[in-house]
């Protein structure tokens, strides 16, 4: 049960998922600390240093034992997390406390496990990113021959399907999903740098042996599952590295912002709705009503990570020379909640993406009140066609759409354009219920769907299948 006396993040305790949740927790954070610990100490070892084996074996032997009390009164007497958690370990393995972050300083052991813990929420936002995917891809491709009213500038335009703007959609999440998949894959380690990413200490470990140290670094990296580390650093890696990944997860934000704005237009237009619950409640007070709370929720943590940008650019911008701290408490916040925030969000689209509502019937009935208007050049050509004068066609249906606008708009009237122009013999040649067939004016709409979901979704299908779906739902 939370705590009901102490602010706790609705992040945790409302939004976010267990994975993304537990992964930037305390315990995580600290057994990700020792492996960095373990990682350095086995490279040490290897390049011939003081380091037993049997030290390592104690060390490994407790990872996973934290003493979190102990800690935390060595941090209120050393002022120091790092150095806490190195007393702490050091008391339940005693053998090995001498080696214990041997020649490393604390952004050895900080920044290495910030990047790791980074690359595996990078991970968790791509699963969920590919769910998403497959879930309006599926949409799509039930969708993707239903005639539906365009839009431009909010007002109607052209004829599109239903299934061509779920596409649009998703294609949003498929750059999303290339860029998160190679921030993940370009992710370089920091690395053994020293204080102020020199290397200096590791240079006097190993007695001014340059490749021993190299050598130390590339076996520390390879360990921790990195291919490359950072080429230079001062005290830390560049908080750019931070500042590019909160940008990346804006862009998420950002489709995710586009795809539950736009359900929200198309839930006050009655055409499509999110997931409703048989006892859900849309209102205390109005009890007929079916707000978009999903979308709403969605678009209310876009914001909150589209935000989190100016932060963390500011943070990249504010590091003096080799290192200052006050990055330290904005990482602390901004990191961390971005991923949770975007975690949560994602969850909340592919929950709605997987339930969509479609109503045929008010898509249909809204798409015949402006297609009369929206088939007028093609009646005018057919017209053409037949043989009659096109200026006198084009002024005529341009006097009938005026009346039956003003039908429409001032008396609420239905859109009777079509009789108009039945009753009109300049049009009795023009077959216009043959024109009047919305499928006639979808163009590729529907082939477009299919050319994308063999050229960009299939392939994503294929890379995911299998892979762990996103569970723990909070919407």
């Amino acid at each position: 049960m939370a705590s009901v006396d102490n602010y706790e993040s609705p992040l945790v305790r409302r939004y976010a998922g267990r994975e993304m949740c537990e992964l930037f927790g305390e315990r995580t954070r600290i057994l990700t600390w020792r492996s960095v610990w373990i990682s350095l100490a086995k490279a040490e070892h290897r390049a011939g240093l003081p380091v037993t084996s049997q030290q390592i074996a104690e060390l490994e032997r407790t990872r996973e034992t934290i003493d979190f009390e102990s800690a935390a009164r060595h941090e209120n007497k050393l002022r120091h997390d790092v150095m806490a958690h190195v007393h702490a370990w050091g008391e339940i393995a005693p053998n090995a406390r001498a080696i214990i972050h041997l020649g490393a300083t604390s952004a050895e052991v900080v920044d290495n496990a910030d990047l790791i813990i980074m690359r595996d929420a990078l991970r968790l936002v791509a699963a969920s990113l590919a769910a998403a995917i497959d879930a309006l891809g599926g949409f799509a491709e039930t969708y993707k021959s239903l005639p539906t009213l365009g839009y431009t500038h909010l007002q109607p335009a052209q004829v599109t399907t239903v299934g061509k703007r779920a596409a649009m959609w998703c294609y949003d999440f498929v750059r999303d999903l290339q860029a998160v998949e190679r921030l993940a894959a370009e992710l370089r380690l920091r690395g053994v740098k020293g204080a102020t990413g020199t290397q200096a200490s590791f240079v006097a470990l190993c007695g001014g042996d340059e490749r021993k140290v190299l050598e130390i670094e590339r076996d520390f990296a390879t360990q921790l599952g990195f291919d490359a580390v950072e080429p230079v650093t001062g005290q830390t890696y560049s908080r750019k590295v931070d500042a590019e990944a909160c940008a990346m997860l804006a862009q998420v934000a950002t489709s995710v912002h586009k795809f539950a704005n736009d359900l929200r237009l198309l839930q006050n237009f009655k055409e499509m709705e999110e997931p409703f619950e048989a006892e859900q409640i849309g209102s205390s007070a109005m009890a007929y009503k079916r707000n978009p709370m999903r979308c709403e929720r969605a678009t209310a943590l876009a914001r909150f990570v589209i935000a989190q940008t100016q932060s963390v650019f500011q943070t990249a911008a504010e590091q003096w020379l080799e290192r200052t701290l006050d990055d330290s408490a904005n990482k602390r916040l901004t990191i961390p909640e971005s991923f949770l925030a975007t975690d949560a969000m994602l969850r909340i689209v592919l929950n709605v993406a997987r339930g969509l509502v479609v109503n045929e019937k008010v898509i249909e009935s809204r798409l015949r009140a402006e297609l009369p208007f929206m088939a007028t050049e093609e009646i005018l050509m057919a017209g053409a066609q037949a043989g009659v004068d096109r200026q006198d066609l084009h002024e005529r249906i341009r006097q009938h759409s005026q009346a039956a606008a003003e039908a429409v708009k001032v008396h609420g009237r239905e859109n009777d354009l079509i009789e108009r122009l039945r009753g009109d013999s300049a049009f009795a040649r023009v077959n216009l219920s043959d024109l009047m067939n919305p499928s006639r004016f979808v163009g590729r709409a529907p082939q477009q769907v299919e050319e994308f979901l063999r050229g960009h979704i299939a392939p994503i299908q294929k890379r995911y299948a299998g892979r762990k779906q996103p569970s723990d739902l909070k919407v």
